[in-house]
């Protein structure tokens, strides 16, 4: 009986379309516009910096998961330090571009004396392995786990009258705590970072007003589908689809 041939992983797709699922969920994790602190630039296992869309794709994912270390591994490699991937984990794809030069002489050079027969070849290449952030694995060295940066400073932020006004007058329990922004539907509150986080006030308010209108799905208001499947028990703003807090 022939063996199943499992299908090679295709990793442009898979990041193209991670890509589209965070954009999909409402808030763009690079465009967040309030100050939160947290872990610096994604780094690979021996400190140095991702660059390009390894940068782009793993910082949206720190965002989104919410994880504090900015160190990223393989399974191999967090095995050499005698520590392990917590079951349940789910991988992150990186992809690596590289290219190898192949000389004239190679013996599967076919020139057949073309002019070019004396050149190298040079071959461009795309592969693709799986990492976990440090916050996904167990046993792992404190210094991992750095701790977060301090949060930039800029002048406070104050309310403006008539939009603080505005948004005081609507009928939808807002807590001001921590650094996320997201309506909890069990709860039927929203969460929101206080304005003080914020160097543009009008840009809290725009955030606010997003999550008060997820806040209007709600059974009792505008009775809406959530988009997402009945075990789904926090906004998609926070990124975490299927947990309950």
């Amino acid at each position: 009986m022939a063996r199943s041939r499992t299908p090679k992983l295709d990793a442009s797709e898979v990041i193209t379309n991670e890509i589209i699922r965070i954009i999909e969920r409402g808030v763009l994790p690079w465009r967040k516009p309030w100050t939160a602190g947290g872990s610096s630039r994604p780094l690979r296992v021996g400190g140095e910096p991702y660059q390009g869309v390894n940068n782009l794709l793993l910082t949206m994912r720190t965002v989104m998961a919410g994880h504090s270390s900015p160190f990223w591994m393989t399974l191999p490699q967090a095995n050499v330090l005698d520590a392990k991937v917590r079951k349940g984990e789910k991988s992150s794809v990186v992809v690596y571009y590289g290219q190898s030069r192949r000389d004239a002489g190679d013996e599967h050079d076919h020139s057949d004396g073309d002019d070019h027969s004396e050149e190298a070849r040079i071959f461009r290449f795309q592969k693709s392995y799986r990492v976990f952030n440090a916050c996904q694995i167990e046993g792992l060295p404190d210094s991992f786990y750095p701790d977060p940066e301090p949060v930039p400073e800029h002048p406070p932020s104050e309310p403006i009258p008539h939009m603080q006004a505005f948004f005081d007058a609507i009928d939808i329990t807002t807590v001001f705590t921590g650094t996320e922004a997201y309506y909890l539907p069990p709860v039927d509150k929203v969460y929101m970072p206080s304005i003080t986080r914020f160097q543009d006030p009008r840009n809290f308010y725009g955030v606010w007003a997003h999550e008060l209108a997820h806040a209007t799905k709600a059974r009792h208001r505008l009775n809406r589908d959530f988009g997402c499947e009945p075990a789904c028990k926090i906004d998609p703003c926070i990124g975490v689809i299927g947990v309950q807090k």
